[in-house]
């Protein structure tokens, strides 16, 4: 259990420090990439999501980063209870952890920002049109899609390949299904950085939008958990074997 903690908290911390980082540096005034728009944002997420693995893989963890992938395995059938509670308390804990360093690392960044929005940005999510029941399907189908496709690459055995193949499916989902709420598409990497900006001296911070914020927690875990039944049902229905088996 204690390398399961450690490589999701690590590997999660990693996944927020880079994943906001880009978010960072877009939104925040006088960075070098300033501006940069949306497509090295969803980049940038990608490529956080496979480094983020990658470290959690080498402490010993599967690298889900995400508490729906321990709740999916669960669905699934794999694993017991007291490891997947574990990764998803590391999870959490890795999120707020990498949201301290992003802050940190921008930190003369804050006050040259006037837009407390952009701010919060940095953090954790936000919709583009304020629609409650439009966001959580938002949500529900964008995570749906991550646990439906990263379910199928792993049932495929793609081996070295798996951790870079799930980045690109995260890089995917940011540009073909991030424009409407950011895509949180993670429990854990909306609400531990949203904690964060709620409790760190940020210059010229605002409010940290709780009103929203059940939306990114409940969207992931619904989305999540019906894609792992829904695959798991018509993969022992059908019978069909992984590819090369």
């Amino acid at each position: 259990m204690t390398a399961l903690f450690l490589g999701e908290f690590l590997g999660t911390a990693v996944l927020i420090l880079l994943g906001g980082g880009v978010v960072a540096g877009v939104l925040l005034a006088k960075s070098k990439s300033h501006n940069a728009g949306w497509i090295v944002v969803a980049t940038g997420w990608a490529f956080a999501v496979t480094c983020g693995i990658f470290v959690a893989k080498a402490f010993g963890a599967p690298g889900a980063l995400n508490p729906v992938g321990p709740l999916a395995d669960l669905v699934q059938g794999n694993g017991t209870a007291a490891d997947h509670l574990a990764m998803i308390a590391a999870e959490f804990l890795g999120a707020f952890c990498g949201a301290v360093f992003v802050w940190l690392h921008y930190l003369p960044h804050w006050k040259e920002t006037s837009d407390p929005a952009a701010k919060l940005g940095v953090f954790c999510t936000a919709p583009a049109i304020r629609d409650p029941m439009a966001n959580l399907l938002s949500e529900i189908i964008g995570t749906f899609v991550l646990v439906l496709v990263a379910s199928a690459i792993s049932k495929a055995s793609a081996g070295s390949l798996e951790t870079p193949f799930v980045g690109l499916v995260v890089w995917a989902i940011g540009l073909s299904l991030g424009g409407t709420t950011g895509y949180a598409i993670n429990p854990a990497r909306d609400l531990g950085p949203r904690l964060a900006h709620a409790v760190l001296p940020i210059a010229g911070k605002g409010g940290s939008d709780w009103s929203y914020a059940w939306i990114p927690v409940v969207g992931p875990f619904v989305g999540g958990v019906a894609a792992a039944v829904l695959f798991k049902l018509i993969h022992d229905a059908t019978g069909i074997p992984a590819p090369g088996r």
